[in-house]
Parts: C-alpha cells; sequence; structure tokens
C-alpha cells in the first residue's frame, strides 16, 4: 500500500467501540500514545480489525489548530 499522506503511525489496535453506524479505533503508536478514529463498521469488517492487529493511523489534513488552557 502506497499512500500520499505523509503521516503514517503504525501501532497496534487496543480498541474498537463499534456503535449502530460507526464504531471508534483506538490504536496505540507507542510511547503513551493512542489515537482514535471514528469509522464505519463496514470499514471495520473490511479490513478485519481486531484488537491485537498491527494497523497504521494515516493522517491527513489541510489544517492544524492549535490550543492552550485558560
Amino acid at each position: 500500500m502506497k499512500l500520499s499522506a505523509r503521516n503514517q503511525l503504525k501501532g497496534i489496535v487496543v480498541g474498537i467501540q463499534e456503535g449502530a453506524v460507526n464504531g471508534i479505533v483506538k490504536i496505540d503508536i507507542g510511547g503513551g500514545n493512542v489515537i482514535s478514529a471514528t469509522i464505519s463498521k463496514n470499514a471495520i469488517r473490511e479490513l478485519e480489525l481486531e484488537v491485537g492487529k498491527t494497523a497504521y493511523a494515516v493522517i491527513k489534513a489541510t489544517s492544524v489548530m492549535v490550543g492552550v488552557d485558560d
């Protein structure tokens, strides 16, 4: 698989919470960092995602917002 997105973070699926239409997939990318993504239930099935499986968090964004605490 080749993608144009440069932010491809390899990790291990540590959680999947399925809802009625979508699911939240959590990927541990190491260093205490976990990325969550909301994807369709069909995508979860097609990718055969399950806890313990290796997966990639691919981030493609046109803008990034930065904030600080008050």
